[in-house]
């Protein structure tokens, strides 16, 4: 069994570092780099409105936020910018810029910054482009919000385009624009690896991984159909499965609203994901611990464990 990778969710960890002290997530970053942790995730909105959150925040605040779950003055610091510096504080760890809500910006000013970032940290950027859930972040910015699963379509299509042979060109629906160059390219010359996840398993989604994805993270788990479908789907596109890099993930139980949650009883779900494929695992420091100074160990006991797991599976 190949070495289990772990990646560890920065946003949404308020319980233990305060979401506008990036200078404290930066070096949360970069202590789990020391620790043997592979990546980092980052996600954002650029504007939340009142229904956010309608449904309510959390029974307990360590718990992640489903969509209507989002108090909306939550403080999203942009995720380029924050991996930007995490990529100069770091060496190896990957920057996963998850999710990339894609249809909220021109394609070709996404594929400069993702370009650059890619560049400025050596190949170690991950995207997860998406379209989101919130309406009323589409309506502030001019977007459609019912067109946004075409519109990230055609954002994927320029995509593929924006790291060369230049120069590039571009009819479409929403976007039209002749000869031009895109510099600097990234680092990879096929530009940065993409992610693709959401809650189940749809045609579009699967359409996307075939044809663009590198790998898989879905939000909750997938059943054995919904990979059958997903497999079956490479398939036609002329690819295999077992290209994608496969991304699952442990959750805490909480009893309480102040409460942390047992690690050892989150990792009981690894074994079905490994079955599954699963190959890298994200987990979320602030449902296990109290203090950002415990994520450190945290980031240790996992890699142990994990792999611990691994080998006995």
């Amino acid at each position: 069994m190949s070495v289990i990778k772990l990646s560890m969710v920065l946003t949404e960890n308020d319980a233990i570092v305060d979401s506008r002290d990036l200078k404290g997530l930066i070096a949360m970053a970069a202590a789990a780099e020391q620790a043997g942790i592979d990546s980092v995730q980052v996600s954002e909105h650029i504007v939340l409105g009142p229904t956010a959150g309608a449904n309510g925040v959390m029974a307990n605040r360590r718990d992640y936020a489903a969509p209507g779950n989002q108090d909306p003055a939550t403080a999203w610091p942009s995720s380029i910018v924050l991996l930007s510096a995490i990529a100069q504080a770091t060496t190896t760890l990957r920057l996963v810029a998850g999710a990339i809500i894609a249809p909220l910006r021109h394609p070709l000013l996404l594929a400069k910054e993702l370009g650059t970032l890619d560049l400025l940290s050596e190949g170690r950027l991950v995207v997860i482009p998406t379209v989101s859930w919130h309406a009323e972040e589409y309506a502030a910015l001019g977007v459609a919000f019912n067109e946004r699963g075409r519109i990230l379509d055609e954002q994927l299509e320029v995509l593929s385009k924006a790291w060369g042979p230049f120069p590039i060109r571009h009819d479409g629906h929403y976007y039209t624009f002749d000869d031009v160059w895109l510099e600097p390219r990234p680092h990879r010359p096929d530009g940065p690896r993409l992610w693709f996840g959401g809650s189940g398993m749809h045609a579009s989604l699967i359409r996307r991984i075939a044809r663009y994805g590198h790998g898989l993270n879905p939000f909750g788990s997938l059943s054995d159909d919904d990979l059958a479908a997903l497999a079956n789907g490479m398939r036609d596109a002329g690819r295999d499965i077992s290209e994608l890099e496969m991304v699952g993930g442990i959750r805490g139980t909480f009893t309480s609203q102040d409460d942390i949650a047992d690690l050892d009883v989150a990792l009981e779900s690894l074994p079905s994901q490994l079955a599954q494929g699963y190959t890298t695992i994200c987990f979320k420091p602030a449902m296990f611990v109290r203090e950002a100074a415990e994520v450190p160990a945290l980031c240790r006991e996992l890699v142990t464990k994990v792999n611990e797991i691994a080998r006995a599976h």
